[in-house]
């Protein structure tokens, strides 16, 4: 049985900072996060979900998110998924 992937969108409102990822488990991953582990995003705590995709391949979804990484991608962050 294949596991489902998800690229993620967090949002720091705090610091107005968005990380993007992706994983086999959303909730373990948003856990570590926020709650442990160091490294950037524990500086930026609190992170909030704010767009996610699932992909059946971990192939799809690490090129989603490379795609997002981009310009355009963060450009469509925040403007179609931040945007009030």
């Amino acid at each position: 049985m294949d596991s489902e992937f998800v690229t993620y969108v967090l949002f720091s409102k705090t610091h107005n900072k968005i990380y993007i990822g992706f994983t086999s488990n959303l909730i373990a991953r948003f856990l570590s996060h926020n709650k442990l582990g160091k490294g950037f995003t524990a500086k930026y705590r609190p992170w909030e979900v704010v767009y996610l995709e699932v992909f059946p391949t971990k192939k799809a979804a690490m090129q989603r998110e490379k795609e997002l990484k981009s310009f355009r991608g963060r450009e469509f962050i925040r403007n179609a998924v931040l945007e009030k």
